[in-house]
């Protein structure tokens, strides 16, 4: 590692169509995908505030933030830490959407003057970072990352950095993502992103682009040492982190998957380990066609055909951008307390023009929990990547 201060997971929260809390959602990981649309249901938003006025005045994008994070706190336990040296690390690609096409058709219908005085604080990216702060009174760092899909990967590496270096010692990080609205929808249809067959396949054959997904994942990262002196239950740890810019294309990735190689590669020497010590990639594996086939390029180039088993969890979760990559560190720590690895849903078909890897298909496989690989690499060129363990003291 670069610093000397380990790096805990001591608290886990998940707001997903998969499933609502951890348990569930390591169900919904090892089950039929959902049909349709990627929504969450049933969300009730007001379970998670201490009134209702205080729901309604947050977009839903925070609402889904702060549910995942009141789950993850009441996991973590007692934060026996001065609040001065407790932060929030968020991570989420577009903001308050919702609330920004509501307020532009009130203004077109009814005036003006009867746009919501609460539009600019509901609607600001930094928004969810702010709220969860303010419920638990973290006045450490507190920044929210905007670098679309990657976001939440971005976020759990940016905190595992102020960590190590003695910034802060107890993070809350993760991302969340509320853009299945009208024009959101419109805008990822017409730029051919979204799948046309209704279905998430990654790495299949017959891929035709993600199923768009909202919700939240927050994880709570504390200095080793103090997670350890407090007896908290420790989920794993963070053992290297990296990001790096493909600056190749607003929505393409780097021919041959270089940035994606790379970033693999950095995350990996930041963890002081080698290719061959990784035993389980979750890939972005977004199911359309020029990530997947980019991302298999650089899995095979690091690692061989032979190299350690890979799965994506989109194939159920669909593509929650800005929180696809904290839903994914999640579920790689669910994956080593159970010891398995979920299959990649949706595939069937070999694709022959995808360079070769270990993809876990079918069922899940049974796996001895190592270091484990999570890879977001977003719209902008943005890549980012967890090195991930066990909890081994």
């Amino acid at each position: 590692m670069s610093d000397s201060r380990r790096v805990a997971v001591v608290g886990l929260g998940v707001i997903s169509c998969a499933g609502t809390g951890v348990d569930d959602f390591w169900q919904g990981l090892n089950s039929e995908p959902p049909e349709g649309e990627r929504r969450v249901d049933d969300f009730d938003p007001a379970t998670y505030y201490d009134n209702p006025k205080e729901a309604r005045r947050a977009d839903r994008s925070t609402q889904l933030a702060m549910a995942s994070a009141v789950q993850a706190v009441a996991d973590a336990g007692d934060l026996a830490s001065d609040p001065a040296r407790c932060g929030v690390i968020y991570g989420t690609g577009v903001g308050g959407l919702q609330t920004f096409e509501d307020q532009v058709l009130v203004l077109d219908r009814k005036g003006a003057r009867r746009v919501s005085p609460f539009m600019v604080p509901m609607m600001m990216p930094n928004a969810p970072g702010a709220a969860i702060s303010m419920r638990f009174g973290l006045a450490g760092p507190c920044e929210v990352l905007t670098t679309a899909c990657a976001a939440g990967t971005h976020a759990v590496g940016y905190a595992t950095r102020l960590i190590r270096a003695g910034v802060a010692d107890v993070i809350v990080a993760g991302g969340c993502e509320s853009v299945m609205t009208p024009v959101g929808t419109a805008g990822f249809v017409n730029m051919t992103a979204l799948s046309t067959s209704g279905v998430s396949m990654p790495f299949d054959k017959e891929r035709d682009g993600f199923m768009m997904a909202e919700g939240a994942a927050t994880l709570i990262l504390e200095d080793w040492d103090s997670a350890v002196s407090r007896g908290a239950t420790i989920h794993g740890e963070v053992l290297g982190t990296a990001s790096n810019a493909d600056a190749h294309h607003i929505t393409a990735p780097a021919p041959g998957g270089a940035g994606a190689l790379r970033c693999m590669q950095l995350a990996i020497e930041d963890a002081g380990l080698t290719p061959a010590d990784i035993t389980h990639v979750n890939a972005h594996g977004t199911s359309t066609q020029l990530n997947d086939a980019a991302e298999a390029e650089a899995l095979n180039k690091l690692f061989g055909p032979s190299g350690p088993l890979v799965t994506s969890t989109k194939g159920v979760t669909g593509h929650a951008l800005g929180a696809a990559g904290a839903f994914e560190a999640v579920a790689v720590l669910m994956s080593m307390r159970h010891r398995k690895i979920p299959p990649t849903a949706g595939w069937t078909t070999p694709d022959p023009e995808l360079a070769e890897f270990r993809l876990v298909t079918g069922q899940a496989a049974d796996w001895e929990p190592g270091p484990s690989l999570s890879n977001s690499f977003g719209f902008g060129g943005h890549n980012g990547c967890l090195v991930l363990g066990p909890a081994v003291t």
